[in-house]
């Protein structure tokens, strides 16, 4: 009874994992011949265990990401596209994300940009810490949108407070109308706090042009280029070799025939 008095106990101050962990020693005979203190710890490891998890899911269901089996232990090397393993190695140590710097991924289609964000925001979630996935084009209508219904400013306000934000397929159309103010506000609110992945077809020096408004290209450009690693990818399209993109493939090792 008292066993079962101190299991109810824990579940109902949500120490699901501890519950369980001494319900498991109780019907476990060896159990009894483990010091109490190591014991203890291995309630509060399997709690901790389990809360880490939890946070886990939740940030990767948070993240939206599009590639949601992209990790970094699958980054191949082997192809040939001018990523650099030192470089990469570099970028896992999440410093620039604690920093608040930026990456960028430029390269034709098809070189495994999205893949490697995803693969980076993967890691950033397994850190403990927050991403989130949105295509350039779907954000500028969600803030065109946020304007008309006065929520632009939570919305901005949201959005600042991802540790790290993917925008894929930057430059796929211009930045005309309230575009470009509203990226160079976004993009304001977490300068030097907050990180940025951006994966994009253009060349970084050609985003300029893409802009209709020079004075607000001249400021976004300056924020950008100041603050974020380059890195240019090339060559063939990858998708041949992993399989059709409708299928997710991984820019990771080739299936074993």
């Amino acid at each position: 009874m008292m066993n079962n008095y101190t299991i109810d106990k824990l579940n109902s101050l949500k120490l699901y994992g501890m519950a369980a962990e001494f319900e498991r020693q109780l019907v476990n005979p060896s159990a009894n011949e483990i010091p109490f203190e190591l014991r203890v710890r291995s309630m509060v490891d399997h709690e901790s265990s389990i809360r880490d998890n939890k946070r886990l899911q939740y940030l990767l269901k948070r993240a939206r990401l599009k590639m949601t089996d992209a990790c970094i232990e699958d980054v191949d090397y082997r192809a040939p596209r001018g990523l650099d393993k030192s470089t990469m190695l570099s970028l896992t140590s999440l410093e620039w994300v604690r920093s608040g710097y930026n990456v960028v991924l430029t390269g034709p289609t098809g070189t495994g940009k999205t893949w490697l964000a995803c693969a980076l925001a993967n890691h950033v979630c397994r850190m403990g810490m927050s991403a989130q996935f949105i295509r350039v084009a779907e954000l500028m209508e969600s803030l065109l949108a946020a304007h008309a219904t006065a929520d632009f400013n939570q919305m901005l306000d949201r959005l600042k407070k991802i540790d790290l934000l993917i925008l894929d397929d930057w430059g796929l159309q211009p930045f005309v109308g309230r575009a470009p103010n509203d990226i160079l506000e976004l993009i304001e609110s977490r300068l030097g706090s907050k990180s940025l992945i951006i994966t994009s077809q253009t060349p970084m020096e050609l985003w300029h042009d893409l802009i209709d408004v020079k004075a607000v290209a001249d400021a976004l450009m300056d924020r950008l280029i100041h603050r974020s690693y380059n890195l240019k990818l090339s060559g063939e399209s990858l998708r041949p070799l992993y399989g059709l993109a409708a299928q997710k493939p991984k820019v990771g090792r080739p299936k074993k025939k």
